[in-house]
């Protein structure tokens, strides 16, 4: 087999990321790769407002135009950064690896936990999901904009710009980190985004000799949750200006009935409104089921909720209702 060549993203974690598919290639494969860094919108927007330029996509195009035209022969994702509609022609989701923990972590300067932390206290993210999530439990603290990759928004906490941040456990995990946490944050208070936890990969799909490599690499559970999970996303119309948080996971206490437990919330972006609904499902219908609880929060007043985040979005990023089938 030819060298293969592993577009990545040129950030700490993306290249951890990158390295670790190229090892299992290697390990389960005996495929010999080489990572090749790509520069994203992004990256080149890194001290934008997420609520300025979306999150979804930013970080994939250029990759996925290198798979298009032949640079690179595979590309890894943060699964949370893609997008749920269909991928650009001629390319497929061909793996998506087991998952890493899904939850948030809270690292603060002091040491406090999130209850802990005095009222005013400023905390940093940029993820819009994770803003509403802390007002809807923190009203009373001061929710500040947060970019840069995960060693640029340590280093804003360390001089002082922010009483505590908000990373994904498993980013922190992956560089290292995971002794700068402070808290990690139960999904009660912090529900995940959608595939988040979760890398895929990204190729072409008349590349048989590529596609057969990397089915090594494709975690059959994780890519049933991660898939209801979307369906949520897409179902309700979760744009970059939503804030949504979806997690689903085969329940090991329900494992023997082969169910499926698929949690959902959707906020206001100054989170007074919170719906949060549970289902439990068969895992051969992922996306019946997380079009299913899409409905069921619909009929709920979701519809509501979403509508007024997009309406202080400015319009853009807003969803689109009524489409579920």
């Amino acid at each position: 087999m030819k060298l293969l060549s592993i577009g990545s993203r040129g950030s700490l974690l993306a290249m951890w990321q990158a390295e670790h598919v190229r090892r299992l290639l290697f390990a389960r494969k005996g495929a010999d790769s080489a990572v090749i860094v790509i520069k994203t919108t992004g990256d080149r927007a890194a001290n934008v407002p997420f609520g300025e330029v979306g999150t979804k996509g930013m970080f994939l195009k250029e990759l996925e135009d290198a798979l298009l035209d032949g640079r690179v022969d595979l590309a890894v994702h943060s699964l949370k950064d893609m997008p749920t509609g269909a991928l650009p022609a001629g390319l497929v989701l061909a793996a998506v690896l087991e998952r890493d923990d899904v939850r948030d972590a809270l690292v603060s300067r002091g040491g406090a936990c999130l209850a802990e932390l005095p009222a005013k206290s400023r905390v940093g993210t940029g993820s819009l999901r994770r803003q509403s999530e802390l007002r809807h439990y923190r009203p009373d603290l001061e929710i500040a904009e947060l970019r840069g990759n995960v060693d640029t928004r340590l280093g804003k906490l360390d001089r002082g710009d922010y009483d505590a941040i908000v990373l994904a456990k498993a980013g922190l995990d992956r560089l290292g980190l995971n002794h700068r946490i402070t808290e990690i944050l139960p999904v009660e208070i912090s529900l995940p985004a959608a595939g988040q936890g979760a890398l895929a990969i990204e190729a072409r799909t008349g590349d048989a000799e590529v596609l057969d490599c990397l089915r090594a690499l494709d975690h059959e559970e994780t890519r049933t949750c991660v898939t209801a999970e979307r369906a949520i996303l897409a179902a309700l119309g979760g744009g970059c200006h939503v804030p949504i948080g979806a997690w689903a996971r085969i329940d090991p206490e329900r494992a023997m009935n082969e169910q499926l437990v698929l949690d959902a919330a959707v906020l206001s972006p100054d989170g007074s409104d919170c719906l949060r609904r549970q289902t439990v499902g068969r895992v051969n219908r992922p996306e019946e089921l997380g079009r299913s609880l899409a409905a069921e929060l619909i009929a709920d007043g979701a519809d509501r909720i979403l509508g007024a985040a997009s309406g202080s979005a400015g319009g853009s990023g807003s969803p689109q209702m009524g489409k579920i089938k």
